[in-house]
């Protein structure tokens, strides 16, 4: 359960965040949208606990955000998937080592870190790609990879920031399509995009923000 609750943001005397409220629910698929200055980093970079919030409660399966020390927001972070549009691979590490990076750090057995690896590289496609570095593969590629490394760990919850940003329409497509697969396990999503066409695809709940504040939460709902 995701309980975003009055949450404001200022930068400056710009609310970039304006008394913003809703919930969702585990396993939900939540697309979050809206054009460029709207909000939709900033409550995603909020909710991360990548930044602050100057008023309101930010709770991710009881464990209020904004309140989390510097060690309990990277401990929390290793139990979500984070993937960004700017894909933040090793450049000097393989397609599978970039992957198994993540299990490394949470101090994971060598024998489970070969085992999940491989079955997260099936899941996003990329088996055949396991001894590429970032350099050597395409846009698509790369944010297949990042996506293998966020659900490696096998998060109840899924985050990606414009995740279809840098893509053509084709890639866009099929990582919309994975997400959906990802979410078709349990998995709860948020998506935050301004891609029109990936979220009428999806058809999922859509929540819009304007100028900060939250204008629309509609199930099954196109974002026009």
């Amino acid at each position: 359960m995701i309980i975003v609750e009055n949450v404001s943001k200022k930068y400056g005397k710009e609310k970039v965040l304006d008394d913003v409220s809703f919930r969702i629910d585990g396993g939900e698929f939540v697309s979050i949208v809206g054009s460029s200055g709207a909000g939709k980093t900033t409550l995603i970079h909020a909710l991360i606990g990548a930044k602050t919030i100057d008023s309101g409660m930010l709770n991710v399966d009881n464990l209020e955000i904004p309140k989390l020390k510097s060690s309990e927001i990277q401990a929390y972070r290793r139990k979500i998937g984070i993937v960004f549009q700017d894909y933040k691979l090793l450049p000097q590490k393989t397609v599978f080592e970039n992957v198994a990076f993540a299990l490394e750090v949470n101090g994971m057995t060598d024998d489970f870190i070969q085992k999940r690896t491989v079955e997260v590289l099936k899941l996003v496609g990329l088996e055949t790609k396991r001894n590429q570095f970032p350099r050597q593969l395409s846009g698509g590629e790369r944010q297949r990879t990042a996506l293998a490394r966020a659900l490696v760990h096998n998060p109840e919850l899924l985050i990606a920031d414009e995740p279809t940003g840098n893509l053509d329409p084709e890639n866009a497509l099929a990582l919309a399509k994975l997400l959906l697969k990802i979410n078709s396990y349990g998995t709860t999503v948020i998506l935050a995009t301004h891609n029109k066409e990936i979220v009428n695809g999806i058809k999922k709940r859509v929540i819009t923000l304007d100028r900060g504040k939250l204008i629309s939460d509609k199930k099954n709902a196109t974002y026009k």
